[in-house]
């Protein structure tokens, strides 16, 4: 898929090695192609966050960043941030709130119903723990489920999946997957407990 001769790979074939979780190798054809795609994405967010949009406009960008078109029952309160874009899914009903941080480029898809606190920031990148390596960089996804609650200030780690109805404490910081209906708190996330759904 890559032929490393010093010209960046088309997208497609980009969008489709991250989500199979192939390894960018660092100076390719995809890893040049990468930082293509990221120029684009702070050129939306940066017209996103940089003066006042109503939230059809919010969408209709949000729209753009992702390549393809948002539900109207999203709402974003900006500013928000990703350096790649092309690789979130929303579903129905989602609310993400202020100063949020989206790495995307391993994939990110946050369930219909869920909540975003302020400044989460959810990574879906590992660089290359060989220091011969460092620069080549490992995607893995983040599943976001339906009816979760992300508080204020966490942190999501690359391959973490967040069960539907969970809760996630403010400033905890998620390096596993957190089962559905279960309450997650600390550094790292620990489930404490519960989540007892209404009927």
């Amino acid at each position: 898929m890559s032929s490393d001769n010093g010209s960046p790979a088309p997208v497609a074939d980009l969008i489709s090695a991250l989500r199979a979780g192939e390894t960018i190798i660092g100076g390719s054809d995809l890893h040049l192609a990468m930082h293509g795609v990221s120029q684009e994405a702070i050129r939306v967010a940066t017209e996103l966050n940089g003066s006042y949009h109503d939230q059809a406009g919010v969408r209709a960008l949000l729209s753009e960043l992702v390549g393809e078109q948002v539900d109207d029952s999203v709402s974003l309160f900006p500013p928000f941030y990703s350096d790649f874009g092309k690789n979130i899914h929303f579903g129905r009903d989602v609310f993400i709130n202020m100063g949020c941080k989206f790495q995307d480029q391993g994939g990110i898809t946050i369930g219909d119903g869920a909540l975003i606190g302020h400044n989460v920031l959810i990574a879906t990148l590992n660089h290359d723990m060989d220091p011969a390596k460092r620069a080549d960089m490992h995607p893995a996804a983040v599943t976001i489920g339906k009816k979760v609650w992300v508080g204020a200030n966490c942190t999501i780690l690359p391959g973490v999946t967040i069960g539907d109805g969970a809760v996630i404490t403010a400033a905890s910081v998620v390096t596993k997957d957190v089962p559905e209906n279960s309450l997650a708190v600390g550094s790292p996330a620990k489930v404490v407990r519960e989540v007892v759904p209404s009927a």
